[in-house]
C-alpha cells in the first residue's frame, strides 16, 4: 500500500492511479539563471517520488517543463518577464539565456543522479496549445480583456482557491497587488499584451494582441497535451500552492470540465543557516558552489533525503559535511560487503567457511520491512535511512567477529542495491581491479614493507589518477573507485 499526502485533501491517502501508467507533471525551472539548492531540493523530492512509484511496480509517464517565457518577477502579473531580466543582465537575447540555463540545469540534474522525465517541454514550443486553451476558457465566458491582456475571472468560478483554501470573494488588493483593470485581486493573466513602445524578444500574434502567455496557462497546456485532461500527480514547491497551482486548477478545470489532478504534492521551503536564501545575505548556493568547496553532489542528494520532503530544511555547510560522511559510511559498508578473501591477504572481510549468520538474516528481514513501510508512508526517508543504519550496525559487528559468510553478505548487498534504486548514492557494483592495477597495489605494498614511502606515495598518486583511492587499514589495503571528474562516488 502506497500512501501519499495530498495537499488538496489535506491528509494522507492511499494512492490509486487512473490507469495502468501513472501520469506525473512536475513544475520545472524558470531558466533565466542557475538553479539554486532550494530549486534542486524540489526536483530531488520529485525524483524520489518517481523512483518509489517504480519500485512499487507502477509504470510512470513523467513530464517536466522549462518556463522560458511569461514568468514575471512578482510571480503574479506585474513586473518584467524574468527571461527579459536575465537577457538584460547578460546582454544576450532571451532565447540565448534560455538555451544556456536549460543546458546548465540538465548538467545539475545529471550530477545529482536524477532520472530524466519522459518529456522535457519548453513553454515556447507550445504557444499554439496555450492560445487554444485560452480560447476554450473565453468561449465559456470566464475571461475579460484589459489594456494589458486577457484575464481569468476568478469570481465566476465556483470553488476557486480550493487547493490553497482561498476565497476570492471579499479579498482586497494589497500593497503588492496592482489592479490595472482587474476585477478582483485574484484574477490572473492568461495572455499578456506586449508593450506598445518596444518589441520583446519573445512575442507572438494572438486573437487578442501580440504578446506572450501567462505563466500559469503554460503548465496547464503542456500537462493536458502530454498527459491528458486529468492527471494522477502534480508536484511543486509549497510556494506554488496559493497562486500558480491554484490558477492552474482554475483554468484547466474551466476549459475541460474535468478534475485537473487527483493528487497534489508539495515540498517545503529550504532555509540556509536558518534564514531565507538571498544573494544579498551571502547565503545563496548553486550546486556548482557546493562542488567547488569539495563536496560531491551525492552529499547534497543525501542531505535532502535525510529530511522529510514536507519538513522545512535548514541547509548548513556542517550539515552537508555530515551528509558527506554518511554517504562515505554507506559506501564503505557496501564496499566491505563486496570484499572477499584474496590470495595476497590484503582484503579478507568475509569468512566463507562459517554458516549463514542468523543475526544478519533476522536484521535483514526487519530492515526490509521497516524500509518499505517507511518509504511507502508518504516517502518517510528519515525512518527509511534509520532502518539502513540499524542493519549496517548489526552486519558490521558480525563481520568484525568473523561470523559473516559470503551468502549473508550477498543478501545484504542485494537489498542495498534495491535501496539504491531509490536513493542512488552509491555504485551498485565495484568494477574489479585489472591485472595492471592489482600489480601496482602489490608493488606499493612491497615498497611500504621496505619503508620506501616516497615510491609508495608515487604509486598511490598514480592509482588516484586512474580513479582508484587506497586506504591503509588494520585489516590491510582497501581500495575504492572514484568518478572520473574526481568527485567521490
Amino acid at each position: 500500500m502506497f500512501i501519499l499526502y495530498n495537499t488538496l485533501a489535506r491528509k494522507k491517502q492511499v494512492f490509486k492511479p487512473i490507469g495502468n501508467t501513472v501520469t506525473m507533471y512536475t513544475c520545472g525551472l524558470t531558466v533565466y539563471d542557475y538553479a539554486h539548492i532550494g530549486n534542486l531540493r524540489s526536483f530531488l523530492f520529485e525524483d524520489l517520488l518517481k523512483r518509489t512509484l517504480l519500485l512499487n511496480g507502477f509504470k510512470v509517464k513523467h513530464v517536466q517543463n522549462f518556463t522560458d517565457v511569461g514568468h514575471l518577477v512578482s510571480d503574479s502579473d506585474e513586473g518584467e518577464d524574468k527571461m527579459e531580466v536575465g537577457a538584460t543582465r547578460e546582454k544576450k537575447t532571451a532565447w540565448e539565456i534560455a538555451d544556456f540555463y536549460i543546458n546548465a540545469f540538465k548538467e545539475d540534474f545529471k550530477a545529482l543522479r536524477m532520472k530524466e522525465p519522459d518529456h522535457w517541454v519548453r513553454a515556447t514550443d507550445h504557444i499554439r496549445e496555450m492560445i487554444e486553451l485560452v480560447k476554450k476558457i473565453e468561449e465559456k465566458g470566464y475571461t475579460y480583456l484589459t489594456e494589458d491582456g486577457v484575464y481569468f475571472n476568478t469570481l465566476r468560478m465556483k470553488g476557486y482557491g480550493k487547493l490553497a483554501r482561498l476565497k476570492a470573494k471579499g479579498l482586497k488588493a494589497g500593497a503588492r497587488v496592482e489592479m490595472k483593470g482587474k476585477r478582483a485581486p485574484t484574477d490572473f493573466a492568461l495572455w499578456k499584451c506586449s508593450p506598445l513602445d518596444r518589441k520583446r524578444d519573445m512575442e507572438w500574434a494572438s486573437p487578442w494582441c501580440t504578446g506572450f502567455p501567462g505563466w500559469h496557462i503554460e503548465c496547464s497546456a503542456m500537462a493536458i497535451k502530454y498527459l491528458g485532461e486529468t492527471i494522477d500527480i502534480h508536484c511543486g514547491g509549497v510556494d506554488h500552492i496559493p497562486v500558480h497551482h491554484t490558477n492552474e486548477i482554475a483554468q484547466s478545470e474551466t476549459a475541460t470540465g474535468k478534475k485537473f489532478a487527483n493528487y497534489w504534492m508539495h515540498n517545503e521551503f529550504m532555509l540556509v543557516d536558518g534564514k531565507k536564501m538571498s544573494k544579498s545575505l551571502g547565503n545563496f548556493y548553486t550546486l556548482k558552489d557546493i562542488t567547488s568547496k569539495g563536496f560531491p553532489p551525492t552529499a547534497f542528494r543525501y542531505l535532502c533525503l535525510s529530511v522529510h520532503y514536507r519538513s522545512q530544511m535548514n541547509f548548513t555547510l556542517d550539515s552537508l559535511r555530515d551528509a558527506e560522511n554518511a554517504v562515505k559510511s554507506i559506501n564503505d559498508f557496501v564496499f566491505r560487503l563486496g570484499q572477499t578473501r584474496q590470495e595476497n591477504g590484503t582484503t579478507h572481510e568475509m569468512r566463507h567457511s562459517i554458516p549463514r549468520s542468523k543475526k544478519i538474516e533476522s536484521a535483514l528481514k526487519n530492515a526490509k520491512e521497516d524500509f518499505m513501510k517507511s518509504i511507502n508512508n508518504d516517502l518517510d526517508t528519515p525512518n527509511a535511512l534509520a532502518a539502513l543504519f540499524k542493519l549496517m550496525k548489526t552486519v558490521n559487528k558480525e563481520i568484525d567477529s568473523g561470523k559473516a559468510d559470503r551468502k549473508s553478505a550477498d543478501a545484504v548487498r542485494e537489498f542495498f542495491n534495491d535501496v539504491n534504486e531509490i536513493f542512488d548514492i552509491f555504485e551498485k557494483e565495484e568494477k574489479p581491479l585489472t591485472p595492471e592495477e592489482k600489480k601496482l597495489i602489490d608493488l606499493r605494498e612491497s615498497f611500504r614493507h621496505q619503508k620506501d614511502f616516497k615510491a609508495a606515495d608515487e604509486i598511490r598518486e598514480q592509482l588516484k589518477g586512474k580513479g582508484i583511492i587506497l586506504e591503509d587499514t588494520p585489516e590491510g589495503i582497501r581500495w575504492r573507485r572514484i568518478m572520473k571528474d574526481g568527485a567521490k562516488v
